[in-house]
């Protein structure tokens, strides 16, 4: 492929690639491509032509830093640009110096948070960018980062042109239609690995699913935790309601009475619904218990009961948690689990599957999939002991009790490792899922299957690249794993099928004079110096309009108010609406309460300001605010967390986190609205969410009471609303009221109160676990001193009101067990 943006003899030329290349160039596009058959030179090839045509800058969004670094290495390598304006931004490069990369990169490759972090405190813009690509595109739903770049892109460049690319879009109509319309997308492009200019570089992959038995002993502890669900499910009944009708009752489903009891919640305070919804609770957790048994063995499951034991043990647990591991079944279940030293059947066929594949072929790469990180732990500790695997655990960067994340850096540093051979098996939960280029892997070791296609389509596009390549699926018999398996191949086929539809549906009613990409198919592959780039470039002439349509173009009525049906093309009102054009723009969407105010209040809203914190740039509120035409302003506030003036301050709690801070002591919501009562004249706390008295099973009186104390006691002013988009439209309206009509300025000031020793010494004491504010101080009263605390045996502490022996226990472990890091 000759063009000057790309080096000579770096790509090879695949008729396919340069034919959804040329479909892509015709307005934004999504293509879908299996994972391996290079989506990514796709790219390069539209980014080539918009850079020659439009110059400005190009822009590559994808989701995590390995793939970040991954990407620019590869544009780098084959793209005729200076080193330095071919750039690679993550969080790691400070907010600053950004700024300064931006205004000399060409093509920069970046995770979307930090662009989006960029444009909200307008340390760029994207006027200049004549294309941006969506790596990784299915992500492009809801709050994700995708979303609102996608949109400020189109109300700021001159020229707009996207490319979103994914593998698995998501395999409802729905789904792929909001990914659709967040990303503006005009034409779909589908090819699959039966198509047959894509058969040729298709690498044979062989798929099979293993089937092993529970054994006995771990099938008579599912057995005892079926009861306790079978006796909740009792209960439920008995209070009115239902949960699920199927063999299992899946997550799903309580998730859905779960809501439905919300909902009625709001409408009235009937006490069988709170009971109800303790329940749940309680059914939730045995739930997931049956589903570690099933699927990933006892030592995963012994660690979530003790988790479950502890924190029901500890002051703050609620009702439903005590009441549940105190039930006769659980604890004979916990009994069992602690005293059985039986292994999941799933660890040894996966150590004799992975010792079998490095036997034959010492130089493969394997990857074993698994869902949860405790299994990853255990199975990479598994299979260290067998001659010639060395296997590493590959997870996120989150760390969760003791187990600890990676950062961002010792992943890439596995990641090099795997690929050199240093390490020949990757056991990794859903973070190595998508877009890793590791070409030599060719074997993918599913420990469990799972029910999202997008997420299984990932994992088994890990192999089969450049090679064959094996996916082994481990399936235990007649659990949910059978249902998982069988749920996640029938999403697929439906993914595939919708997809092929909105393709049709949205292919673009005009004929192309010029040459596009695809015109070059018959090429060679070798440089022609007669080759003129422009010749990509399209020229469109309109066809007349087909009066009867084509009985496919009614599929873009997703995006419309009256949308038709997916597979009959009828829309609400019964009729056919072919006369409709079939590239509705996506970005006509029904309108929200900030729709309008938007459209009511533009110039208004021009001289309005906030000053946000700049942990608050995370949520949603900031993008909407920014989407209202506010003037946002990024500080670190030590008080409130958005200022509206300079006698105005609010702070933002979701309902968990509300509900939460009434359970957990160490929280410190009366500190901050103590603080915002006492520098801002007028503080007020919104409140968000819809499920204030159902997200924790706390007593509704302590809310009330709460409520009650914050606005009396404390004098703040209570607001709520429902979501994200409803908290800024009410700062809005705080804005104006305080900016336009009383005409105050904006000032952010005041301090957090210093703790007093008294405060001091009784944080130190809860911040031991299971100690809370109360127990803290009778310590504290009981000894004199920290000092004296530490040092009391646990006799002394057992004699101290709220202090049981348990208490005592831990005290003393937290005190004096030996550190291990």
């Amino acid at each position: 492929m000759k063009h000057p943006l790309i080096k000579p003899d770096t790509v090879e030329q695949r008729l396919y690639q340069l034919n959804l290349a040329g479909k892509a160039l015709e307005g934004s596009s999504l293509v879908v491509l299996p994972t391996g058959l290079g989506k990514t030179i796709i790219a390069l090839f539209v980014i080539a032509s918009r850079l020659q045509r439009f110059g400005g800058k190009a822009l590559i969004l994808s989701p995590t830093k390995p793939l970040v670094d991954q990407h620019a290495a590869f544009f780098k390598k084959v793209m005729a640009l200076p080193e330095e304006e071919i750039l690679a931004f993550t969080g790691s490069i400070a907010p600053a110096e950004r700024e300064k990369l931006w205004a000399q990169g060409k093509l920069i490759v970046s995770t979307p948070q930090v662009i989006e972090n960029d444009l909200l405190t307008k340390r760029i813009s994207l006027e200049d960018v004549s294309h941006i690509t969506f790596d990784e595109a299915h992500r492009a739903v809801g709050n994700y980062a995708y979303t609102f770049i996608a949109e400020k892109y189109f109300e700021s460049a001159k020229n707009p042109h996207i490319l979103g690319i994914t593998a698995s879009p998501g395999s409802s109509d729905e789904k792929i239609a909001e990914v659709c319309q967040a990303l503006h997308v005009e034409n779909v492009a589908v090819k699959t690995e039966k198509d047959r200019d894509v058969r040729p570089y298709v690498q044979e992959k062989e798929i099979e699913w293993l089937q092993v038995q529970l054994p006995p002993e771990m099938a008579e502890i599912r057995s005892y935790l079926e009861k306790i669900l079978d006796d909740r499910l009792r209960i439920i009944k008995d209070l009115g309601f239902s949960a699920g009708s199927g063999k299992y009752i899946s997550k799903k489903d309580l998730l859905l009475l779960q809501k439905q009891l919300q909902g009625e919640i709001r409408v009235g305070g009937d006490p069988a619904i709170f009971s109800a919804m303790s329940v749940v609770a309680e059914m939730m957790k045995v739930n997931h218990a049956v589903e570690m048994v099933e699927t990933q063995g006892l030592e995963t499951l012994r660690k979530y009961l003790e988790k479950l034991d502890s924190e029901a043990s500890s002051k703050s647990a609620s009702k439903a948690a005590k009441r549940l591991m105190d039930d006769l079944y659980m604890r004979k279940a916990l009994y069992r689990v602690k005293e059985c030293d039986v292994e999941h059947p799933k660890l040894e066929l996966a150590r004799k599957i992975v010792s079998e594949q490095l036997k034959k072929n010492p130089d493969s790469r394997v990857i074993v999939f698994t869902n949860y990180r405790d299994t990853a732990e255990i199975v990479a500790n598994a299979l260290s002991g067998f001659s010639g695997i060395i296997p590493i655990r590959f997870v996120g960067q989150g760390s969760r009790n003791k187990n600890k994340g990676l950062t961002q850096k010792q992943q890439a540093e596995i990641l090099d490792k795997f690929r050199a051979g240093e390490y020949n098996v990757l056991v990794a939960t859903s973070v190595a899922e998508e877009g890793l280029d590791i070409p030599a892997t060719d074997m993918v070791l599913f420990y469990e299957p799972i029910p999202s296609e997008i997420r299984s389509i990932q994992r088994k596009g890990r192999t089969g690249r450049q090679q064959k390549g094996r996916v082994i699926v481990l399936v235990t018999k007649g659990t949910r794993d059978e249902a998982y398996y069988w749920s996640s191949k029938n999403k697929e086929k439906r993914m595939l099928k919708s997809m092929h539809g909105l393709e049709t549906a949205l292919t673009p009613k005009v004929s192309k004079k010029s040459a596009a990409l695809s015109d070059f198919e018959n090429l060679p592959c070798t440089p022609d110096p007669q080759l003129k780039t422009e010749k990509i470039e399209i020229e469109i002439e309109k066809e007349e309009e087909d009066e009867e349509g084509d009985g496919f173009e009614n599929r873009t009525d997703l995006y419309s108010e009256k949308s038709s049906h997916p597979e009959t093309g009828v829309n609400g009102d019964g009729k056919k609406s072919g006369n409709e054009q079939a590239d509705i723009n996506a970005k006509e969407r029904q309108k929200t309460l900030v729709d309008f105010g938007t459209a009511s209040e533009d110039n208004a809203s021009e001289s309005l300001r906030i000053v946000i914190d700049h942990r608050e740039t995370k949520s949603g509120v900031a993008k909407t605010l920014d989407r209202l035409g506010m003037g946002l302003s990024f500080a670190v506030l030590e008080v409130g967390d958005y200022v509206v003036s300079d006698r105005l301050a609010v702070e933002r709690k979701r309902t968990d986190d509300f509900t939460s801070s009434l359970i957990d002591g160490k929280r410190n919501l009366f500190a901050q609205l103590s603080d915002l009562a006492r520098v801002y004249e007028k503080p007020v706390l919104i409140i968000e969410g819809e499920d204030l008295f159902t997200s924790r099973q706390i007593n509704p009186n302590a809310i009330y009471g709460t409520l009650v104390s914050i606005a009396i006691d404390f004098g703040v002013s209570i607001l709520h609303s429902r979501d994200e988009e409803e908290t800024a439209s009410i700062l809005k309206i705080l804005a104006k009221r305080e900016q336009t009509e009383n005409k105050r300025e904006i000032n952010p000031h005041g301090k957090k109160s210093a703790s007093t020793l008294s405060e001091q010494q009784e944080y130190l004491i809860s911040s031991i676990s299971n100690i809370g504010p109360k127990a803290a101080r009778n310590l504290l009263l009981h000894f004199g001193s920290v000092k004296a605390v530490l040092q009391a045996d646990t006799e002394e502490l057992k004699k101290v009101k709220l202090i049981g022996p348990k208490t005592a226990a831990r005290i003393k472990e937290v005190l004096e067990s030996p550190y291990k890091g």
